[in-house]
């Protein structure tokens, strides 16, 4: 799926370029939502991408802003666009709406860089190991609700061997390798398949061994995603147990690819990363 036919990222440059729009006529969300008849924070969420906003609304905010009325479809057509619904609404009784904001922008990506600590990262999982890991987060959830979870996290894995896939870039702690989520036998499966993964041609897969020393980005997993159209820019998504964030600031952004950089160049080489997972397997 590439970036048109994702809502979250259409909606994404929709708010943007609202935003840019608004402070080049010099007004305030205040005085927008004044002229609107609506509610400041509804236009803060709007030019930050948390809401969707109507063709209707788009159409008076240009007028207000003083855009050339030639100039105003593309922008009222990119409102419609991104009213629709992506393939991961289907999932939507099983999420919270940062995941879904989060598998809008995944599912657009060109190039996902995954930094992870103590986890085999969810692209590259298998279905037995994603449901030892989902099950272990969802504590006394009925069966059917984890069932959904995995097949969700399934749904999400074509992505790695559709026909345009992403470049996936995972750099991950040794840890990850060595903690035997749902038991040796799993975890044998599991390695064999990140092994088979790390073989595919749009795959990177790096090891920062227990002797690689000190990072700057110890215990903090982070993943940045990347898209083809330069109008869209990086996205460093960072997650906890019961929220997420999410980094667009350049300056910010810029320094999660530097420390990604360091993380390359301080993990193993992709021979020598593999080598590890062979020997970590043969100890299972």
């Amino acid at each position: 799926m590439g970036t048109e036919h994702s809502p979250t990222v259409r909606r994404r440059r929709l708010a943007l370029e609202l935003r840019r729009l608004r402070e080049a006529a010099r007004l305030t969300c205040e005085e927008v939502a004044e002229h609107l008849e609506c509610s400041a924070s509804k236009i803060s969420r709007v030019e930050t991408g948390r809401v969707s906003v109507s063709p209707r609304d788009v159409r008076d905010m240009l007028e207000l802003y003083g855009v050339p009325a030639d100039q105003r479809e593309s922008l009222v057509q990119l409102a419609r666009d991104s009213r629709q619904k992506g393939w991961w609404h289907a999932y939507s009784d099983t999420m919270q709406p940062q995941m879904a904001t989060y598998i809008g922008l995944e599912s657009a990506a060109s190039e996902i860089r995954i930094y992870e600590v103590s986890l085999i990262p969810g692209l590259l999982q298998t279905e037995d190991y994603a449901r030892a890991v989902i099950r272990a987060g969802m504590v006394n959830s009925p069966a059917e609700d984890i069932e959904r979870r995995v097949s969700l996290l399934m749904a999400r894995q074509p992505a790695v061997v559709r026909d345009d896939p992403p470049k996936i870039w995972a750099v991950l702690d040794e840890a990850a390798l060595r903690r035997r989520v749902g038991g040796a036998g799993l975890m044998r499966l599991q390695l064999e398949h990140l092994l088979a993964q790390a073989a595919l041609p749009n795959v990177a897969v790096q090891v920062i061994p227990f002797g690689g020393g000190a990072h700057p980005a110890m215990g903090r997993p982070f993943i940045i995603l990347v898209f083809p159209e330069r109008v869209d820019t990086d996205v460093v998504y960072l997650e906890d147990l019961t929220s997420a964030l999410y980094l667009e600031d350049v300056a910010e952004v810029d320094r999660y690819n530097v420390f990604f950089n360091h993380l390359r160049a301080t993990a193993l080489s992709f021979d020598d990363s593999a080598a590890l997972i062979t020997s970590v397997l043969k100890e299972m």
